[in-house]
């Protein structure tokens, strides 16, 4: 834990989330709300040929969630329902100290320093639930 918790890469992170408009007639829309924190993110998406299509995000979080959600807005177009599942769970087995690997995304590494503090895992995870939800809804 001897990396700050908000760096310059966070910090540049949050203010540039891709997709931060939400989509006017979205197949599904998925909200989900750190109880921690109260952090909250909106995901609206549209699915083609089983593939994310189009993302919309509407994001209200901490730096840290923000950061997150601009990971997974980065780099979830063109992925599958399966993909955005595999992803989530990696993440959430990654804040929990249950694998070290970080590959399944690029640009993790930048949160390494907010894994030491699982009260803000809630808020990081919340991109990446709230666009496999989405995308689980649309596909069905």
């Amino acid at each position: 834990m001897s990396a700050p918790l908000y760096n310059q890469d966070i910090l540049r992170l949050a203010a540039s989330i891709p997709h931060h408009a939400r989509l006017a007639d979205p197949q599904a829309r998925v909200e989900r709300r750190s109880p921690t924190c109260g952090s909250r993110i909106t995901a609206d998406v549209r699915m083609e040929g089983g593939r994310l299509a189009e993302l919309g995000l509407d994001v209200k979080a901490c730096a840290l969630g923000q950061a997150s959600a601009s990971l997974m807005a980065r780099h979830a177009i063109g992925l599958t329902v399966a993909q955005l599942d595999q992803a989530r769970d990696l993440l959430t087995a990654w804040l929990a100290g249950e694998s070290d690997d970080l590959d399944f995304w690029p640009g993790l590494d930048v949160l390494a320093p907010a894994r030491g503090y699982p009260a803000r895992h809630p808020s990081i995870r919340l991109g990446f639930e709230a666009v496999a939800e989405a995308a689980r809804q649309a596909a069905s």
